[in-house]
């Protein structure tokens, strides 16, 4: 099998599937009951809904038959598309010609995004065109869910991209171990649900869970093996899924002071700060980024977080007075006036400097954007921001107005936090699905339209976070973010009002997968 191209690839090949699973088979192209739309109010069947389905009137739906099969040109860009299709729909592949009773899918010029997609289908057929193999794969998506939740595709034609180009799960690996099957069944739900990003907290104060040859000290007894992590990301990549790795510093950094207690910062008279480097250190600055430079080739994606957040020092109420190695370092790499908050921001700047020579844009939390600084954040690094529990740093429309791009991670919403602890209970689906929209940042206060775009609110995560590491299995964990993973993709697809109820929305989950 070839291995696939980055996600959202433009080519110009063209392909045709013939397919048929599910429920009610049927021989192909057999009549099915007339009218559209089958199985969701007016629209389609699918998570998310599509963004604009017109019902083909008195036209009878397609039905796929015992006989149907997946067509693509061997060697084609898409083959892959068609290939995952057949093997899930346990009908066999061919190269073509096509025939009656097919549903036809084409790579064609568009203009109306890279994961955009148009399904036109009746009785005779199905035909699916898009500008990309993201497109193509996100259409096969809607159609699978058609015919697992009904036994057919509605007649009409479906025109659907999404709201917000990032659309993501953030994953603690670092407090608890989690499987690599468990992460490639992840992958596999996240790719249906034409979700396009898998961020991975790799480490944190109790564990570092990626084998490491440049600092094999730091990596916890149970942890993923590189052949683990390259058959995520591969796994990933053919569901168009780009892996997001997080090594966060200078806070947060337990594990590797575990092994490096040399490295860790003290206060004024003495006493270690947990999980906290010391960023005076040249040392401390040369672990993380021999990891980083280990690292940048396993995970390929441009994306990559380099934390930032919950800096001790920066939360003491005299930060100079408390850490003053700190500060004379401050002072003497970036002038008389610099203080603790411009050693954090500078290091913050050193480690995206490591990043931008590999390629990679960095993202950091909201509270590593520190207020006080007078070393500025880098203007291109996004803001992943969280903080409703607490205000840390700034509002998300100050954020917005400075020019940056914002990922949105609101705790009140999109925390999944072990064990609840505190006042971070469970999320809700049904919150998500009635309340939350892309431009609901900071507790459930909506930023201004004019900031809210998708050209600055890129997008949004739901974060699994494992306080509590024992608190859940693996399969609890997977159960509890089930609803709140297909109510947050909806409202990334489209923002606006859902046409089901929340009770139609759930019965639609179960049927579809």
């Amino acid at each position: 099998m070839r291995a696939k191209r980055a996600p959202g690839c433009a080519v110009t090949a063209v392909l045709t599937v013939v397919l048929g699973a599910g429920p009610a088979l049927a021989a192909p192209g057999a009549a099915a009951a007339p009218g559209g739309a089958a199985g969701a109010s007016d629209g389609f069947p699918s998570i998310p809904a599509v963004r604009s389905f017109t019902p083909a009137a008195g036209v009878a739906a397609f039905v796929p038959g015992p006989g149907s099969r997946v067509v693509a040109p061997a060697g084609s860009a898409v083959e892959d598309e068609a290939r995952l299709l057949a093997e899930e729909l346990r009908r066999p592949y061919a190269s073509g010609p096509a025939e009656r009773g097919d549903i036809s899918l084409s790579l064609e010029r568009s203009n109306a995004g890279p994961e955009s997609y148009e399904m036109t289908s009746s009785a005779d057929g199905v035909t699916l065109r898009a500008g990309t193999d993201t497109g193509v794969f996100y259409g096969t998506r809607t159609l699978l869910q058609a015919v697992r939740s009904t036994g057919r595709v509605p007649a009409g034609t479906v025109n659907d991209r999404p709201d917000r180009p990032e659309r993501g799960l953030m994953i603690d690996i670092g407090r608890k171990h989690f499987s690599r099957e468990w992460l490639e069944a992840r992958v596999r739900e996240l790719g249906d649900l034409k979700y396009n990003q898998l961020h991975l907290h790799l480490s944190d104060d109790q564990g570092f869970r990626v084998e490491s040859e440049s600092h094999p000290e730091v990596v916890s007894a149970r942890h993923l093996s590189k052949e683990d992590v390259r058959a995520v990301v591969d796994l990933a990549a053919r569901r168009h899924i780009t892996v997001v790795p997080e090594i966060d510093s200078p806070g947060h950094m337990g594990a590797v002071l575990d092994a490096h207690p040399d490295l860790q910062l003290r206060s004024a008279d003495g006493t270690p700060a947990p999980g906290t480097l010391d960023v005076s250190s040249p040392r401390a600055a040369a672990v993380v980024d021999d990891l980083l430079k280990e690292y940048a080739p396993l995970f390929p994606g441009t994306s990559w977080h380099i934390g930032g957040d919950e800096y001790r020092p920066l939360t003491a109420a005299d930060p100079e007075a408390s850490f003053p190695r700190l500060a004379a370092y401050a002072r003497e790499r970036y002038g008389p006036d610099a203080g603790v908050a411009d050693a954090a921001a500078g290091w913050l700047n050193d480690r995206a400097a490591t990043l931008r020579s590999l390629g990679k844009r960095a993202e950091a939390w909201n509270d590593g954007f520190t207020d006080g600084a007078r070393v500025a954040a880098d203007p291109d690094r996004v803001v992943a921001y969280w903080s409703s529990n607490k205000l840390r740093g700034r509002l998300p429309e100050e954020y917005l107005r400075e020019g940056r791009q914002l990922l949105n991670l609101n705790s009140w919403y999109l925390y999944y936090v072990l064990g609840a602890p505190g006042n971070f209970p469970y999320p809700s689906g049904q919150r998500i699905y009635e309340e939350w929209t892309p431009a609901v940042v900071y507790r459930d206060r909506t930023v201004p339209a004019g900031l809210a775009g998708p050209d600055r609110i890129l997008g949004a995560r739901l974060a699994v976070w494992c306080d509590q590491a024992d608190a859940q299995t693996e399969d609890e964990v997977a159960a509890g973010v089930r609803m709140p993973l297909r109510a947050l993709i909806q409202k990334l697809w489209d923002p606006g009002p859902p046409a089901l109820s929340w009770p139609a929305f759930t019965a639609l989950a179960e049927r579809a997968g």
